[in-house]
């Protein structure tokens, strides 16, 4: 039985104006990966492939080690979805919708139910039309979350929202996440949320997965250099450096496997070394798309 509860292999698919293009991806089983990209770069195509709401044109897409679409009757009994396109029935109540969801799936949890409504603050009576964005959303989740998946994909959960439900329901989803062992893919353009819920990182631009890898190592291995250089002519990057920004004699690089050793070799050349300072993960991010795309124009 495979480890992983999702796997991508050569994964294409075609539009009038965007291509997806060989995209490899790998979610071992206990993971949450955060799928990181700008609005338009590929991400809700990715999910809308793993959930089987379409077919790639070539490629192997393979859930809960189930081929999709194939199989995705028997993988959507184990998988729960939330996305921003996903409507609640505006008419009807939040009970309405958990008895629903309740005939439909057989491990629902009452117990664990009753304990997010009173998380989420949400109210059984109320009917979905009454709700903000934000108590939507966590509706949203309420019901995917008391089905017990194997695997839970969220497609830009918190969209939308203003920062004070934003930081609500980011919240809410780290107390669920840390309750138990659980597989899920978190995609959102917002690195912040990412960071702090995810283990693993995969960033996607225009289409293509430009890196991927566990959370700590993006963020041990990418530092920024502060260099003082004795002379204004242009500055002989070392190491694993991948971007150069110099103003004078100042100037400012990014290497994306830092060594202490690199250092050391700046100071032998007379270069002031005024600080190796850590990334966010956003600045990480930006820094693959610049380099990949400044590859592209080469």
């Amino acid at each position: 039985m495979s480890d992983l509860a999702i796997q991508l292999t050569g994964v294409n698919k075609h539009f009038n104006y965007f291509d997806l293009k060989d995209i490899n991806l790998e979610l071992p089983k206990g993971q949450i990966m955060g799928f990181v990209g700008a609005n338009g770069a590929g991400k809700s195509t990715t999910i809308r492939l793993i959930m089987g709401l379409m077919q790639a044109d070539s490629g192997q897409v393979s859930v809960m080690g189930m081929n999709m679409p194939e199989m995705q009757t028997q993988v959507k009994q184990r998988v729960g979805f939330s996305s921003e396109e996903m409507k609640l029935y505006g008419s009807k109540n939040l009970g309405w919708h958990i008895e629903f969801i309740k005939s439909i799936y057989p491990h629902w949890d009452d117990k664990y139910a009753k304990e997010l409504l009173g998380r989420f603050d949400l109210n059984l009576e109320q009917n979905i039309k009454q709700f903000s964005k934000g108590q939507h959303i966590k509706a949203q989740l309420l019901l995917v979350l008391a089905r017990k998946p194997d695997l839970l994909v969220l497609d830009e959960p918190t969209t939308g929202l203003d920062p004070v439900a934003r930081q609500e329901v980011n919240q809410e989803l780290a107390l669920i996440l840390n309750d138990e062992s659980r597989t899920v893919l978190f995609s959102s353009h917002n690195t912040a949320d990412v960071e702090k819920i995810s283990d693993q990182i995969t960033f996607i631009d225009r289409g293509a997965i430009i890196n991927t890898d566990n959370k700590e190592s993006f963020l041990d291995n990418w530092k920024r250099i502060q260099l003082e250089l004795p002379s204004t002519h242009p500055l002989t990057p070392l190491g694993s450096t991948i971007n150069v920004e110099q103003d004078g004699r100042i100037a400012s690089v990014i290497c994306n496997q830092f060594d202490e050793a690199v250092i050391e070799a700046y100071k032998q050349q007379n270069i002031k070394v005024h600080a190796a300072d850590n990334m966010t993960l956003e600045e990480i991010f930006l820094a693959n798309v610049n380099y990949r795309r400044a590859g592209e124009k080469v």
